[in-house]
């Protein structure tokens, strides 16, 4: 699978991020990320490292830690990527929301949904990204 991103420092915050390596069309699939699934019951360890600005809400038993490029997208409320959730194949099917521009940043709405503006969680640090 071609992977359409990099690694680099975000035109908007100036922070690591993942800009579009070409030019990527709406509805494209960006990338298809195998996850690590981690026990609700192992969340107070999970909080006290570096990974707690890195998973995603997985279902009432786990939390999920995405490899590849997965973990790394930034929060916008504005996003231009979606995310869905691969339960059977334990993967998170991140897509193009919207045509995105080669050098464009590529961001996930942490809510889940990319319209959805509910403030994020307390103690949220997107600066730590």
């Amino acid at each position: 699978m071609d992977i359409p991103v990099e690694v680099g420092v975000t035109p908007a915050l100036g922070i690591r991020g993942l800009l579009a390596a070409r030019d990527i069309t709406a509805g494209d699939v960006i990338e298809r990320c195998p996850v690590v699934l981690i026990p609700v019951q192992q969340e107070a360890a999970l909080e006290a490292t570096v990974l707690a600005n890195y998973y995603f809400l997985w279902d009432d038993d786990h939390y999920a830690l995405a490899l590849g490029y997965g973990s790394l997208h930034n929060h916008s409320y504005a996003a231009n990527v979606t995310f869905e959730l691969d339960y059977a194949a334990a993967q998170i099917v991140f897509s193009a929301v919207r045509d995105v521009r080669r050098g464009e940043e590529l961001t996930i709405n942490y809510n889940g949904d990319p319209d959805d503006e509910t403030p994020l969680h307390e103690g949220f640090d997107v600066q730590a990204l």
